[in-house]
Protein backbone atom coordinates (compact mmCIF):
# COMPACT_ATOMS: atom_id res chain seq x y z
CA UNK A 1 0.00 0.00 0.00
CA UNK A 2 2.82 2.43 0.81
CA UNK A 3 4.32 2.19 -2.66
CA UNK A 4 0.91 2.46 -4.29
CA UNK A 5 0.17 5.70 -2.43
CA UNK A 6 3.50 7.36 -3.09
CA UNK A 7 3.26 6.41 -6.75
CA UNK A 8 -0.21 7.92 -6.98
CA UNK A 9 1.07 11.16 -5.46
CA UNK A 10 4.29 11.41 -7.47
CA UNK A 11 2.45 10.86 -10.73
CA UNK A 12 0.39 13.99 -10.07
CA UNK A 13 2.73 16.82 -11.23
CA UNK A 14 1.79 19.22 -8.46
CA UNK A 15 4.26 22.02 -9.08
CA UNK A 16 3.36 24.99 -6.86
CA UNK A 17 0.55 26.06 -6.77
CA UNK A 18 -1.08 23.40 -8.97
CA UNK A 19 -2.57 20.56 -6.93
CA UNK A 20 -3.29 18.18 -9.83
CA UNK A 21 -5.59 16.02 -7.70
CA UNK A 22 -3.20 15.26 -4.82
CA UNK A 23 -5.47 16.59 -2.11
CA UNK A 24 -8.56 14.96 -3.61
CA UNK A 25 -6.70 11.64 -3.38
CA UNK A 26 -5.69 12.30 0.24
CA UNK A 27 -9.21 13.46 1.10
CA UNK A 28 -10.74 10.26 -0.25
CA UNK A 29 -8.23 8.17 1.69
CA UNK A 30 -8.87 9.96 4.99
CA UNK A 31 -12.64 10.00 4.50
CA UNK A 32 -12.67 6.20 4.30
CA UNK A 33 -10.97 6.16 7.72
CA UNK A 34 -13.71 8.30 9.23
CA UNK A 35 -12.02 11.70 9.17
CA UNK A 36 -14.06 14.88 9.01
CA UNK A 37 -12.81 16.83 6.01
CA UNK A 38 -12.63 20.58 5.52
CA UNK A 39 -11.26 22.08 2.32
CA UNK A 40 -9.74 25.53 2.83
CA UNK A 41 -8.82 27.05 -0.52
CA UNK A 42 -7.25 30.50 -0.57
CA UNK A 43 -6.62 32.18 -3.89
CA UNK A 44 -5.32 29.55 -6.29
CA UNK A 45 -4.05 27.30 -3.48
CA UNK A 46 -5.79 24.20 -2.13
CA UNK A 47 -5.46 23.37 1.55
CA UNK A 48 -6.87 20.50 3.58
CA UNK A 49 -7.79 20.26 7.27
CA UNK A 50 -9.01 16.84 8.42
CA UNK A 51 -9.69 15.52 11.92
CA UNK A 52 -10.55 12.22 13.60
CA UNK A 53 -11.94 12.19 17.14
CA UNK A 54 -12.84 15.05 19.44
CA UNK A 55 -10.83 14.51 22.64
CA UNK A 56 -7.53 15.96 23.77
CA UNK A 57 -4.63 15.90 23.06
CA UNK A 58 -4.66 16.97 19.41
CA UNK A 59 -1.88 15.38 17.35
CA UNK A 60 -1.41 16.91 13.89
CA UNK A 61 0.49 15.63 10.88
CA UNK A 62 1.42 18.62 8.71
CA UNK A 63 2.85 18.65 5.22
CA UNK A 64 2.70 19.85 1.65
CA UNK A 65 1.79 18.24 -1.65
CA UNK A 66 3.43 20.84 -3.90
CA UNK A 67 6.84 20.19 -5.40
CA UNK A 68 9.53 22.24 -7.13
CA UNK A 69 9.93 22.03 -10.92
CA UNK A 70 11.93 19.00 -12.11
CA UNK A 71 14.49 20.96 -14.12
CA UNK A 72 15.82 19.62 -17.44
CA UNK A 73 13.88 16.44 -18.18
CA UNK A 74 16.70 15.00 -20.27
CA UNK A 75 18.92 15.01 -17.18
CA UNK A 76 16.64 12.59 -15.32
CA UNK A 77 17.25 8.87 -15.69
CA UNK A 78 13.47 8.36 -15.73
CA UNK A 79 10.34 10.51 -15.95
CA UNK A 80 10.29 12.68 -12.77
CA UNK A 81 6.51 12.35 -12.59
CA UNK A 82 6.49 8.59 -13.06
CA UNK A 83 7.47 6.85 -9.82
CA UNK A 84 10.21 4.43 -10.80
CA UNK A 85 11.79 1.68 -8.72
CA UNK A 86 15.43 0.85 -9.44
CA UNK A 87 17.05 -1.55 -7.01
CA UNK A 88 16.42 -0.46 -3.43
CA UNK A 89 15.32 3.05 -4.39
CA UNK A 90 12.22 4.83 -5.65
CA UNK A 91 12.77 7.83 -7.93
CA UNK A 92 10.49 10.77 -8.68
CA UNK A 93 9.98 14.44 -7.98
CA UNK A 94 8.63 14.79 -4.46
CA UNK A 95 9.66 11.29 -3.35
CA UNK A 96 11.55 12.76 -0.38
CA UNK A 97 10.08 16.25 -0.27
CA UNK A 98 7.56 15.29 0.75
CA UNK A 99 5.14 12.85 -0.84
CA UNK A 100 6.92 9.84 0.63
CA UNK A 101 6.49 11.28 4.11
CA UNK A 102 2.78 11.93 3.46
CA UNK A 103 2.31 8.37 2.23
CA UNK A 104 3.92 7.11 5.47
CA UNK A 105 1.60 9.35 7.51
CA UNK A 106 -1.50 8.06 5.74
CA UNK A 107 -0.67 4.37 6.09
CA UNK A 108 0.53 4.82 9.68
CA UNK A 109 -2.80 6.42 10.51
CA UNK A 110 -4.77 3.67 8.75
CA UNK A 111 -2.89 0.89 10.54
CA UNK A 112 -3.12 2.67 13.90
CA UNK A 113 -6.88 3.22 13.65
CA UNK A 114 -7.46 -0.36 12.56
CA UNK A 115 -5.99 -1.39 15.94
CA UNK A 116 -7.35 1.48 18.02
CA UNK A 117 -10.59 2.87 16.54
CA UNK A 118 -11.38 4.57 19.86
CA UNK A 119 -8.43 6.82 20.61
CA UNK A 120 -7.58 8.92 23.66
CA UNK A 121 -7.27 12.11 21.68
CA UNK A 122 -7.65 13.55 18.21
CA UNK A 123 -5.66 13.20 14.99
CA UNK A 124 -5.42 16.03 12.50
CA UNK A 125 -3.97 16.45 9.02
CA UNK A 126 -3.00 19.89 7.73
CA UNK A 127 -1.91 19.60 4.10
CA UNK A 128 -1.13 22.57 1.86
CA UNK A 129 -0.27 23.10 -1.78
CA UNK A 130 1.76 26.26 -1.16
CA UNK A 131 4.96 25.51 0.73
CA UNK A 132 7.60 25.52 -1.98
CA UNK A 133 6.37 28.87 -3.34
CA UNK A 134 5.64 32.18 -1.64
CA UNK A 135 3.63 30.40 1.07
CA UNK A 136 1.09 33.19 1.46
CA UNK A 137 -2.09 31.18 0.79
CA UNK A 138 -1.11 27.90 2.38
CA UNK A 139 -0.37 26.93 5.97
CA UNK A 140 -0.15 30.58 6.97
CA UNK A 141 -3.81 31.13 6.08
CA UNK A 142 -4.94 27.81 7.58
CA UNK A 143 -3.24 28.71 10.88
CA UNK A 144 -5.09 32.03 10.87
CA UNK A 145 -8.35 30.14 10.36
CA UNK A 146 -7.58 27.68 13.18
CA UNK A 147 -6.75 30.58 15.51
CA UNK A 148 -10.12 32.13 14.70
CA UNK A 149 -11.76 28.80 15.58
CA UNK A 150 -9.77 28.65 18.83
CA UNK A 151 -8.09 25.41 17.72
CA UNK A 152 -4.65 24.79 19.17
CA UNK A 153 -2.32 21.83 18.63
CA UNK A 154 -0.73 19.80 21.41
CA UNK A 155 1.68 17.81 19.23
CA UNK A 156 2.58 18.88 15.68
CA UNK A 157 4.78 16.73 13.47
CA UNK A 158 5.78 18.18 10.10
CA UNK A 159 6.87 15.53 7.63
CA UNK A 160 9.80 17.47 6.24
CA UNK A 161 12.78 15.34 5.16
CA UNK A 162 14.85 16.10 8.26
CA UNK A 163 17.17 13.08 8.18
CA UNK A 164 20.59 13.68 6.67
CA UNK A 165 22.71 10.56 6.17
CA UNK A 166 20.39 7.89 7.56
CA UNK A 167 16.72 7.80 8.47
CA UNK A 168 16.43 8.90 12.08
CA UNK A 169 19.70 10.76 12.54
CA UNK A 170 18.20 14.27 12.77
CA UNK A 171 15.03 15.81 14.22
CA UNK A 172 14.39 19.48 13.51
CA UNK A 173 13.26 21.40 16.59
CA UNK A 174 13.28 24.82 14.95
CA UNK A 175 14.52 26.83 12.00
CA UNK A 176 16.53 29.96 11.36
CA UNK A 177 14.78 33.12 10.28
CA UNK A 178 14.93 34.34 6.68
CA UNK A 179 14.83 37.83 5.24
CA UNK A 180 15.77 38.86 1.70
CA UNK A 181 16.72 42.17 0.18
CA UNK A 182 16.87 43.62 -3.31
CA UNK A 183 19.47 46.39 -3.44
CA UNK A 184 19.65 48.69 -6.47
CA UNK A 185 22.70 50.95 -6.62
CA UNK A 186 22.16 53.95 -8.88
CA UNK A 187 24.86 55.44 -11.08
CA UNK A 188 25.04 57.22 -14.42
CA UNK A 189 25.37 55.44 -17.74
CA UNK A 190 28.17 56.54 -20.02
CA UNK A 191 30.86 55.65 -22.51
CA UNK A 192 33.46 53.40 -20.97
CA UNK A 193 36.26 55.57 -22.41
CA UNK A 194 34.99 58.64 -20.55
CA UNK A 195 34.50 57.49 -16.95
CA UNK A 196 34.67 61.06 -15.63
CA UNK A 197 31.39 61.73 -17.44
CA UNK A 198 29.64 58.73 -15.87
CA UNK A 199 29.17 57.11 -12.47
CA UNK A 200 29.81 53.36 -12.55
CA UNK A 201 27.65 51.66 -9.85
CA UNK A 202 29.69 48.47 -10.15
CA UNK A 203 32.81 50.22 -8.91
CA UNK A 204 31.02 51.99 -6.06
CA UNK A 205 29.37 48.73 -4.96
CA UNK A 206 32.41 46.47 -4.72
CA UNK A 207 33.63 47.67 -1.32
CA UNK A 208 30.08 47.68 0.08
CA UNK A 209 29.38 44.12 -0.99
CA UNK A 210 32.75 42.97 0.33
CA UNK A 211 31.98 44.50 3.72
CA UNK A 212 28.57 42.81 3.85
CA UNK A 213 30.13 39.47 2.87
CA UNK A 214 32.91 39.66 5.45
CA UNK A 215 30.87 41.21 8.28
CA UNK A 216 30.76 39.05 11.43
CA UNK A 217 27.07 38.99 12.24
CA UNK A 218 27.06 36.75 15.32
CA UNK A 219 28.39 33.51 16.81
CA UNK A 220 25.05 31.72 16.83
CA UNK A 221 24.14 29.93 20.06
CA UNK A 222 23.44 26.48 21.48
CA UNK A 223 20.50 25.96 19.13
CA UNK A 224 21.27 28.06 16.04
CA UNK A 225 24.14 28.30 13.58
CA UNK A 226 25.71 31.75 13.09
CA UNK A 227 23.76 34.19 10.95
CA UNK A 228 24.69 33.93 7.27
CA UNK A 229 24.59 36.58 4.54
CA UNK A 230 24.53 35.29 0.96
CA UNK A 231 24.23 36.99 -2.44
CA UNK A 232 22.13 35.08 -4.94
CA UNK A 233 22.05 37.37 -7.99
CA UNK A 234 23.93 40.38 -9.36
CA UNK A 235 23.00 42.18 -12.54
CA UNK A 236 24.34 45.28 -14.27
CA UNK A 237 25.09 46.49 -17.77
CA UNK A 238 23.43 46.75 -21.13
CA UNK A 239 25.34 43.88 -22.70
CA UNK A 240 27.56 46.25 -24.65
CA UNK A 241 31.26 46.16 -23.87
CA UNK A 242 31.77 49.92 -24.14
CA UNK A 243 28.95 51.18 -21.89
CA UNK A 244 29.08 51.62 -18.14
CA UNK A 245 25.74 50.75 -16.52
CA UNK A 246 23.22 53.08 -14.96
CA UNK A 247 22.26 50.69 -12.18
CA UNK A 248 23.43 47.55 -10.42
CA UNK A 249 20.96 45.21 -8.72
CA UNK A 250 21.83 42.70 -6.02
CA UNK A 251 19.59 40.02 -4.48
CA UNK A 252 20.72 38.86 -1.05
CA UNK A 253 19.41 36.79 1.84
CA UNK A 254 19.99 36.41 5.56
CA UNK A 255 19.44 33.10 7.30
CA UNK A 256 19.63 34.40 10.82
CA UNK A 257 19.82 33.07 14.34
CA UNK A 258 17.84 34.17 17.38
CA UNK A 259 20.78 36.47 18.21
CA UNK A 260 19.33 38.92 15.67
CA UNK A 261 15.99 40.44 14.82
CA UNK A 262 14.79 41.77 11.48
CA UNK A 263 15.29 45.29 12.77
CA UNK A 264 18.86 44.70 13.93
CA UNK A 265 19.89 43.20 10.58
CA UNK A 266 18.25 45.99 8.62
CA UNK A 267 19.91 48.61 10.81
CA UNK A 268 23.41 47.21 10.22
CA UNK A 269 22.87 46.96 6.45
CA UNK A 270 21.61 50.56 6.25
CA UNK A 271 24.54 51.81 8.33
CA UNK A 272 27.00 50.16 5.94
CA UNK A 273 25.24 51.57 2.88
CA UNK A 274 25.10 55.08 4.32
CA UNK A 275 28.76 54.99 5.37
CA UNK A 276 29.75 54.32 1.75
CA UNK A 277 27.52 57.19 0.56
CA UNK A 278 25.77 55.16 -2.12
CA UNK A 279 22.78 56.28 -4.10
CA UNK A 280 20.45 53.31 -3.69
CA UNK A 281 17.00 51.89 -3.21
CA UNK A 282 16.41 48.81 -1.07
CA UNK A 283 13.37 46.55 -0.89
CA UNK A 284 12.94 43.91 1.83
CA UNK A 285 11.01 40.65 1.79
CA UNK A 286 10.39 38.90 5.08
CA UNK A 287 9.99 35.10 5.05
CA UNK A 288 9.92 34.11 8.70
CA UNK A 289 11.38 34.64 12.15
CA UNK A 290 13.56 32.06 13.91
CA UNK A 291 11.56 29.61 15.97
CA UNK A 292 12.42 26.96 18.51
CA UNK A 293 10.18 24.32 20.05
CA UNK A 294 11.05 23.43 23.62
CA UNK A 295 11.60 19.64 23.73
CA UNK A 296 8.96 17.85 25.78
CA UNK A 297 6.81 14.72 25.54
CA UNK A 298 6.67 14.63 21.72
CA UNK A 299 10.42 14.86 21.33
CA UNK A 300 11.24 12.28 24.00
CA UNK A 301 8.70 9.85 22.56
CA UNK A 302 9.97 10.35 19.01
CA UNK A 303 13.59 9.90 20.08
CA UNK A 304 12.83 6.63 21.84
CA UNK A 305 10.78 5.26 18.94
CA UNK A 306 13.38 6.20 16.35
CA UNK A 307 16.00 4.28 18.33
CA UNK A 308 13.68 1.29 18.74
CA UNK A 309 13.10 1.13 14.96
CA UNK A 310 16.50 2.18 13.58
CA UNK A 311 18.96 1.82 16.50
CA UNK A 312 19.99 5.43 15.84
CA UNK A 313 20.06 8.14 18.49
CA UNK A 314 18.78 11.25 16.70
CA UNK A 315 20.24 14.69 17.26
CA UNK A 316 18.30 17.95 17.40
CA UNK A 317 18.94 20.58 14.74
CA UNK A 318 17.68 23.93 13.45
CA UNK A 319 19.71 23.88 10.22
CA UNK A 320 18.31 24.16 6.72
CA UNK A 321 15.89 26.51 5.03
CA UNK A 322 12.54 27.77 6.15
CA UNK A 323 9.51 25.53 6.66
CA UNK A 324 5.85 25.91 7.53
CA UNK A 325 6.88 25.42 11.13
CA UNK A 326 7.31 29.20 11.24
CA UNK A 327 3.52 29.48 11.03
CA UNK A 328 2.49 26.40 12.98
CA UNK A 329 4.63 27.26 16.00
CA UNK A 330 2.10 29.99 16.85
CA UNK A 331 -0.63 27.41 17.60
CA UNK A 332 1.46 24.40 18.70
CA UNK A 333 2.58 23.53 22.22
CA UNK A 334 5.31 21.30 20.77
CA UNK A 335 6.42 21.09 17.15
CA UNK A 336 8.97 18.87 15.44
CA UNK A 337 10.00 18.05 11.89
CA UNK A 338 10.91 14.49 11.06
CA UNK A 339 11.00 12.52 7.85
CA UNK A 340 13.06 10.83 5.16
CA UNK A 341 16.61 11.78 4.18
CA UNK A 342 17.16 15.07 2.41
CA UNK A 343 20.22 14.22 0.32
CA UNK A 344 18.39 14.39 -3.03
CA UNK A 345 15.61 16.92 -2.38
CA UNK A 346 15.15 19.50 -5.16
CA UNK A 347 17.79 17.66 -7.21
CA UNK A 348 17.75 15.76 -10.49
CA UNK A 349 16.86 12.10 -9.79
CA UNK A 350 15.31 12.79 -6.39
CA UNK A 351 14.88 9.44 -4.64
CA UNK A 352 14.30 7.59 -1.39
CA UNK A 353 15.32 4.24 -0.03
CA UNK A 354 12.26 1.98 -0.07
CA UNK A 355 13.17 0.37 3.26
CA UNK A 356 13.24 3.83 4.85
CA UNK A 357 9.65 4.38 3.78
CA UNK A 358 8.45 1.33 5.70
CA UNK A 359 10.52 2.25 8.75
CA UNK A 360 9.16 5.80 8.70
CA UNK A 361 5.61 4.44 8.61
CA UNK A 362 6.40 2.29 11.65
CA UNK A 363 7.85 5.27 13.53
CA UNK A 364 4.79 7.43 12.80
CA UNK A 365 2.42 4.62 13.82
CA UNK A 366 4.25 3.90 17.08
CA UNK A 367 4.30 7.62 17.85
CA UNK A 368 0.51 7.82 17.52
CA UNK A 369 0.10 4.86 19.85
CA UNK A 370 2.50 6.25 22.43
CA UNK A 371 0.91 9.70 22.55
CA UNK A 372 -2.75 8.84 22.09
CA UNK A 373 -3.16 5.47 23.83
CA UNK A 374 -0.97 5.72 26.95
Amino acid sequence: MLLDIIKQLIEKPSITPNDCGCQAYITEFLATLGFDIMELPYGNVKNLWATYGIAKPLFVFAGHTDVVPPGPLDKWRSDPFKATVRGDYLFGRGAADMKGNIAAMLVACKDFLSRYPKINGQIGFLITGDEEGIAENGTKKVVEYLQQQNIFIDYCLIGEPSSENKLGDVIKIGRRGSISGKLTVHGKQGHIAYPHLADNPIHSSVSVLQELISYHWDEGNDFFQPTQFQISNIHAGTGAGNVTPADLSVDFNFRYSSEHSIKSLQTIVLQILERHKLKYTLEWQYSGKPFLSNPNKLSSSLQNIIYAVTEINPTFSTAGGTSDGRFLIDISKELLEFGLTNQTIHKIDECIKIADLQNLKSIYEKLLADLLMN
